[in-house]
């Protein structure tokens, strides 16, 4: 899980076409589908030259890009298919929220997918340019997000390959966006057993977990609100009579992947009350054991004062004092103490005092 780090002396050019992820030695890896409801077409490993040899016009057109480091090959997909500086640069710029921006007959889609790893969440950007008859996809590692996709596609299963690539565009977001509620459930998973914890053994190593859980939740949080945010605006495009690149039958999807989002967010919401809970019910528990402690040592002390009392009376040696010279009054005495003493714990137990 990565923060986004301000760099006071670094002056950023706005069109600056700079990979800032991790995944540098990945490489790059292009696929193309082809197709419509009577075929399909699939190219894999196919190269940026020969791209123009097997895309059809007439028919929906997938590019896929696995691997963001190699800039100039980027540079190059930019010139082919003329697409700005600036969404280049938010392709490869892995730090900036996810957004949607239409303009130039394009709509341009970014996403964050967030899986579970040992020590947190690992974090993926992807990204996408859509177009009348063409849908390009970028990632930057090669993963099985889409596989389930590719595979309904090549089986002709559902009505993938009879909508545009708009409804592709749907199918590829839904499937980022179920690693959202995969990450969602190990987290809970794992506040579950924190929460078990603290009813069992209860440790301050606990605190740190429920603040390590708290800023994973935080985190897909800030991860989900843009991307709400995102498929809320898609609905302001749908009465735009100027350029729109999705059809007004798939509005509905979209909605659902809003929808999904507000889901998501809820969730995270009622996880966070989860650790606040388990947070309170922490110090509840360690106060409790500290009142219960305080509390007997209260009751020794209060057992021991009347008779540290009457130690410490004889204790004086004043040489006027008749006690001392009574041949059976270190029994008498040892037997008052003890009568005390019994005496004190029953008016106790009567009192419940412990």
């Amino acid at each position: 899980m990565r923060k986004l780090l301000y760099k006071k002396g670094r002056k950023v050019v706005p069109t600056l076409i700079e990979y800032t992820g991790e995944h540098e030695d990945t490489k790059p890896e292009m696929q193309l589908f082809v197709y419509n409801s009577d075929e399909l077409s699939e190219y894999e490993d196919i190269k940026l030259s020969q791209l123009d040899k097997h895309m059809e016009s007439n028919k929906n057109n997938w590019i896929n890009l696995h691997g963001l480091a190699e800039i100039e090959l980027i540079k190059e997909i930019g010139e082919k298919f003329s697409i700005d500086d600036f969404i280049l640069g938010d392709i490869l710029n892995i730090l900036k929220r996810s957004k949607v921006d239409e303009y130039n007959h394009t709509l341009f889609f970014n996403i964050k997918s967030l899986l579970p790893e040992s020590n947190g969440i690992d974090v993926e950007q992807i990204s996408f340019i859509l177009r009348d008859g063409l849908l390009f996809s970028f990632q930057e590692k090669r993963s099985d997000f889409f596989k389930h996709i590719r595979e309904r596609m090549r089986q002709h299963s559902g009505i993938v390959r009879d909508r545009k690539v708009d409804y592709l565009l749907y199918l590829l977001l839904d499937a980022v966006m179920e690693n959202f509620y995969i990450t969602i459930e190990s987290e809970e998973h794992k506040i579950d057993n924190v929460i078990d914890l603290i009813k069992t053994k209860p440790n301050p190593r606990i605190l740190e977990d429920i603040e390590l859980h708290r800023d994973n939740l935080n985190f897909l949080r800030r991860s989900i609100v843009p991307l709400r945010d995102s498929l809320y605006s898609i609905k302001s495009m749908k009465d735009d009579d100027i350029f729109n690149v999705i059809t007004i039958e798939n509005y509905t999807f979209f909605a659902r992947l809003h929808q999904k989002c507000l889901e998501l967010l809820d969730q995270v919401d009622a996880d966070l009350s989860s650790l606040e809970s388990a947070s309170a019910f922490y110090f509840s528990m360690q106060s409790h054991k500290m009142n219960e402690v305080m509390k007997t040592l209260t009751v020794v002390s209060v057992f021991f004062m009347p008779l540290t009392f009457i130690v410490g009376v004889y204790g004086m040696n004043f040489e006027n004092m008749p006690e001392l010279k009574w041949e059976y009054g270190y029994f008498y005495v040892l037997a008052g103490m003890f009568l005390l003493f019994v005496a004190m714990i029953i008016y106790f137990k009567k009192r419940r005092w412990f």
